[in-house]
């Protein structure tokens, strides 16, 4: 059989190209007398990155110095070092994630933080220079807070078929199907958040989140896959089984097609 080669991998960076751009970035970063501690994030930070694994670095930032002058000259050194485009920012409590792309899709997370409040949020976090303060870890998702987002959601998939807002309700059915994921993930053990865990869940769990796919925009399909994504819920309720015991009735008659 013939290998056919993937325009996308080959254009794509390899592992020692972002071994090679992390190695300059914290070059740059010791050069930067403003920057007084540094991280890695992410999967890379726990030594389970893969070919594919982004690159996620965070700094601390000194007292005085001003974030903003900080993101914009690290924004141009991105922008001249390796013609990275921005993305967009996600602030954070103190901190502001700058996300940028690589000509060679490698993404590359840099966020920074005023030192005072520098310090680690989950457990992938690897200082590799300066202090890290001890901060609260951050909380998983309740399964009581994912279940009653859950049930939000197919009420409005319904109220949107009954709208007529057809693609409004496939993305309130996609939302219900990910949030019962992410239920099921958390009830396991795995992680809720992204997606990150659904690969991980039986083959149960993922055939009935398969029947919720919605395969046309017309209202018949819309109700089947929403009866279908709440039968997912309802099958990974084990943490909240009052409320869906409770609940059970009127999710059901949310699918009703008279």
């Amino acid at each position: 059989m013939t290998n056919v080669e993937n325009p996308f991998e080959r254009r794509s960076f390899t592992p020692e190209d972002r071994q090679s751009i992390q190695d300059r970035l914290l070059a740059n970063a010791h050069e930067d007398s403003r920057l007084v501690a540094g991280a890695l994030l992410g999967s890379l930070a726990l030594g389970k990155g893969d070919r594919w694994s982004d690159l996620d670095l965070s700094f601390g930032v000194a007292a005085g110095s001003s974030l903003d002058a900080v993101l914009e000259d690290w924004t141009l050194f991105m922008a001249r070092e390796f013609a990275a485009v921005q993305l967009f920012d996600l602030p954070y409590l103190t901190s502001i994630y700058r996300v940028f792309l690589l000509p060679n899709n490698l993404q590359i997370d840099l966020s920074f933080t005023p030192a005072s409040d520098f310090g680690a949020f989950g457990p992938k976090f690897a200082l590799l220079f300066g202090s890290a303060v001890e901060k609260s870890q951050m909380p998983k998702p309740s399964a009581q807070h994912l279940f009653g987002l859950a049930v939000h959601h197919a009420l409005r998939a319904r109220l949107c078929v009954e709208r007529q807002l057809l693609w409004q309700a496939e993305y309130w059915i996609s939302d219900l199907r990910d949030t019962a994921f992410a239920l099921a993930a958390l009830h396991r053990g795995l992680e809720a958040r992204e997606g990150r865990g659904f690969d991980k869940l039986p083959v149960e769990t993922l055939a009935l989140g398969s029947a919720a796919l919605v395969l046309a925009i017309e209202r018949e399909e819309l109700l089947r896959a929403l009866d279908a994504a709440v039968e997912l819920l309802l099958h990974e309720a084990a943490d909240v089984r009052e409320a869906a015991s409770t609940l059970e009735r009127q999710l059901r008659d949310l699918t009703a097609k008279e």
